[in-house]
């Protein structure tokens, strides 16, 4: 009897992990990745270093941006880096 209630105390302890720390995870890393899929130009970004800018064009090849962090000031940088749309961001 002693052994089964260890096991399922792991398997508690294991459900609770993936319900509160893997699976919240899993939907944010979707959300990111859904967001980078829809860049257009002329949409508000937040870079991952905290630069608001704008997209200027999307090169799916390359999986770059180009976007315009002042004006006249266009940087070109991966897909990856760009993880919130400014103006969700700006709301809160």
């Amino acid at each position: 009897m002693q052994d089964y209630s260890m096991l399922i105390m792991m398997v508690a302890i294991f459900a609770i992990m993936y319900f509160f720390m893997i699976l919240p995870q899993q939907k944010k890393q979707k959300a990111i990745r859904k967001f980078q899929n829809s860049l257009e130009p002329g949409s508000k970004v937040v870079t991952a270093g905290g630069m608001y800018a704008t997209v200027k064009s999307v090169d799916i090849e390359k999986n770059t941006v180009d976007i315009e962090v002042a004006r006249g000031v266009i940087v070109t940088i991966d897909r990856g880096y760009l993880f919130a749309d400014a103006a969700s961001q700006q709301q809160r």
